[in-house]
């Protein structure tokens, strides 16, 4: 496999999906490949459903490959997982699936690889400054990305407004919950945005999520300093995402370990001078 190409996988709820990735286009190189999310969701039945995502486009040793995680990821541990099974909580889930896999991994969170994908490859692409992605579905997933790095794990969704959790008013599910119509989810919608502007003075905001194809209902009526835009990417976010995360994470820690042995190999010169 090319070194321009890394594996994205997007862990779901429903469907585990994975493809190779094109890094300088964010284009896939291969049809998207898909196994339904095993049922109980437990890390092992995961994590061997990645495992055959991954092994299925036969990666060379040196092809990155991210993962993406509906829930937080802090140094490869899970600490949150919302919709899957309470045994998650404290896996390793790096070293998880290099177990089953054989095969190195990144794994991020699932909004910050979308995040991560609309501004390397979709509607951030290119842009300075700091970014706001969001995701409206059964929750508000967010990515927030300041100069092009990205600050992992925001769960602004959570936010406290108003003496309320925000996405239980302003996600899409509390449409039909709340049985509103646009009008009132607009409204609701401009209550989240206008807090994070306060919040985070975006200089852009992303909105992804199934309901963005509808983004003509919603997003020409929210008043925002920043512009407030539909996501790109689509379903492919996570998958591009986590691909070209863990392209620049191989990428770094290849920058870490050269200049460690330049530091080394200074000490030993200063050493065997003074001897």
């Amino acid at each position: 496999m090319s070194k321009n190409i890394a594996i994205g996988v997007d862990i779901g709820g429903t469907g585990i999906k994975a493809a190779p990735v094109k890094l300088k286009t964010g284009k896939f190189v291969e049809e998207r490949y898909r196994i339904p999310t095993p049922d109980p969701s437990t890390p092992d039945s995961i994590a061997r459903t990645v495992a055959k995502c991954i092994t299925r486009f036969e990666p060379s040793r040196k092809t990155p490959v991210g993962v993406a995680f509906p829930g937080v990821i802090q140094q490869g541990v899970v600490k949150t997982a919302a919709n899957l099974d309470d045994a998650w909580i404290g896996v390793n889930l790096r070293e998880l699936i290099r177990d089953y896999a054989g095969h190195d991994v990144y794994v991020m969170n699932d909004a910050d690889a979308a995040g991560f994908g609309e501004h390397r490859h979709g509607a951030a692409n290119g842009r300075d400054g700091v970014v706001l992605m969001t995701t409206l579905g059964t929750g508000i997933g967010s990515a927030l990305i300041a100069d092009g790095e990205l600050v992992p794990n925001t769960e602004f969704g959570h936010t406290i407004i108003d003496g309320e959790i925000a996405e239980h008013w302003a996600a899409e599910s509390a449409r039909d919950r709340l049985d509103l119509d646009w009008d009132g989810w607009i409204k609701n919608l401009q209550r989240f945005y206008s807090e994070m502007e306060k919040l985070l003075w975006p200089d852009l905001i992303i909105v992804g999520g199934g309901v963005s194809k509808s983004h003509h209902m919603f997003l020409p009526h929210l008043t925002l300093r920043a512009p407030i835009i539909p996501a790109e990417l689509r379903n492919g976010a996570g998958i591009v995402g986590a691909a070209s995360w863990a392209a620049a994470a191989v990428k770094r820690e290849e920058k870490r370990a050269k200049d460690a042995a330049k530091v080394a190999e200074k000490k030993a010169k200063k050493a065997a001078s003074k001897g």
